[in-house]
Order: structure tokens, then sequence, then C-alpha cells
């Protein structure tokens, strides 16, 4: 039971559907905000959290009764709560239900709510980010998870010029397959904003793989655009992969990118324990 004995989702809000697949997401994402903000808490001045896609904090896997909390509840939820939180999202509706679970929830949470599509709201988003000086160490944590690949790269360069981490979840399973022909043949500029260049298709060419490879060769072009940004490679097999449970289809990589080490220590357990939570090396 929630604060207020409210059942857990259950709450009268709205509450978007989603499929059972997504249970695994939010496990990696909680485990990864755990880690994180304990390890970090007494290395920086301030830990902020930036969720780009929000939502309405609890959805539902669709044709249950199972209520998920989603990436914005999980991070306000963890045993050592970040310093701040910058939530956007685009859907007014939704934005308020997060704004009423919130104050329910974690009433004394340091949160602000950007109402808008974050690739719009960039500057306000930017704005509400603590300035750092040398007395004021700051450290952000970024998740980046839209319906489909539709991430604008140019939002990402933004906030890389802070101190930040992302997890990513790069949606290129069905999106990249049904519209294949579109993207490739370039009358579509949705995976040119995505990756932040155009050059991808004269290596997609050049490479002469198999249809069946798009997918892998998109997350691969994602992490050489963040290397571009002084990140840390990321390569496939450090990605967690997450297949649907009807078709076993490939759906989504999730994916951390930092500069430092030590946060992909923390990726790693998360992949180690992500189905056996007994314990983390911390």
């Amino acid at each position: 039971m929630e604060p207020g004995g409210f059942p857990e989702g259950n709450d009268g809000l709205p509450c978007p559907e989603v499929r059972r697949w997504a249970e695994t997401k939010y496990r990696l994402i909680g485990l990864y905000d755990k880690l994180f903000a304990t390890g970090m808490k007494k290395k920086w001045d301030q830990r902020v959290y930036i969720d780009l896609y929000s939502g309405a904090g609890y959805s539902r896997i669709a044709g249950t009764n199972t209520f998920l909390k989603g990436s914005p509840l999980i991070a306000l939820t963890v045993e050592d709560p970040f310093d701040k939180y910058i939530f956007c999202e685009e859907d007014p509706e939704l934005l308020q239900a997060l704004r009423t679970r919130v104050k329910r929830i974690a009433p004394m949470a340091n949160v602000v709510y950007i109402q808008g599509d974050c690739d719009a709201e960039i500057d306000k988003i930017c704005a509400e980010i603590p300035k750092a000086s040398a007395n004021n160490k700051v450290l952000s944590l970024c998740m980046v998870d839209p319906f489909d690949f539709g991430i604008k790269f140019e939002t990402i360069r933004r906030l890389s010029k802070y101190f930040m981490d992302f997890l990513v979840l790069l949606a290129v399973g069905m999106d990249a397959g049904r519209n294949y022909d579109h993207y490739v043949d370039g009358n579509s500029t949705k995976i040119d904003e995505a990756l932040g260049n155009t050059a991808w298709r004269d290596r997609w060419r050049a490479i002469g793989t198999r249809k069946g490879e798009f997918r892998q060769f998109l997350a691969t072009e994602f992490s050489s655009s963040m290397e571009s940004l002084q990140y840390l490679k990321s390569p496939l097999d450090r990605m967690k992969q997450v297949r649907s449970d009807e078709k076993n289809l490939h759906l989504y990589y999730l994916a951390l990118f930092s500069r430092h080490v030590r946060a992909y220590e923390f990726w790693d357990d998360v992949l180690k324990y992500s189905t056996d939570q007994t314990g983390f090396n911390w």
C-alpha cells in the first residue's frame, strides 16, 4: 500500500497500458538508480535525476491488474534519494497524474515539472540543473525512454555539456523493422536526428549487411555518436537487449552512457544481478 492507503498504482488516476516486458526495463532502471544514488552520495554535493519522458508515474500491464512503478517514482523511492528531480512530460494529463502521485508518495522531494516536448523545452530543462562550482559538485543521471526511436540527438548533446550520465532506451526493434525502407532511402530524417548525423546511410550501405541486422547497426551508431561527446564506448554486449514474451521479437536495447568507468561497474552489476537481486558489490 502507498502512503494514504491507496493500492499501489490503482488510485483512479491515468495509468497508460504497457506490455509485460516493461517489467524487465523497470527492474533494470531500479537497480541502476539504487547503485548510482547511493554510490555517488558522498562523492558529489548534489545528485540530480532528469526524466525526459516521465509519463504518469504508474503504468498497467495490458490485460491484467498488475501496476508498475514508472521511472520517476522508482527514482524518488530509492534508499538515498536524489537531491533534485526534473520531470518532463508532453501530455498535460499524464503530468498532472504524476504531480499528484509524487505529492502523495514523496511530498518532501525537490521536484520540478516541465510540461511539453523535451526537445522543445530543453532550455527550461537545462535552466533547472543546479550550477556547479568548486564548492558545489553536481552530477546528473538522465533517463531517456521514448516510445520509439524518436530521440533528438541535439537534446542529448545539450545535456552532455553538464556532468551527466544517461540511461537510454534505444527503441530500434519494431520501429526499425517496420520503417526500414523509409529510413534508408532518405525520405525520413528521423534516424538522422536520432543519431546526430546523416553519414550513417553511407556506412550502412558500405557494410552490405543483411536487413535483419539493421537494429544492431543503429544501436552501434548511437554509441558512436555518444563517443563523439567523449562518453566511453558502450558496445552491444554491454547493452541489455529486451525481447517480447510472445514472439521473442527484438524490442529495444537499454544502454548506459557515462564518462567514468565507475558507472560501468555499476551497470555490470545491474546486468549480473538483474535476475538475482541478492546483493551488490559496493
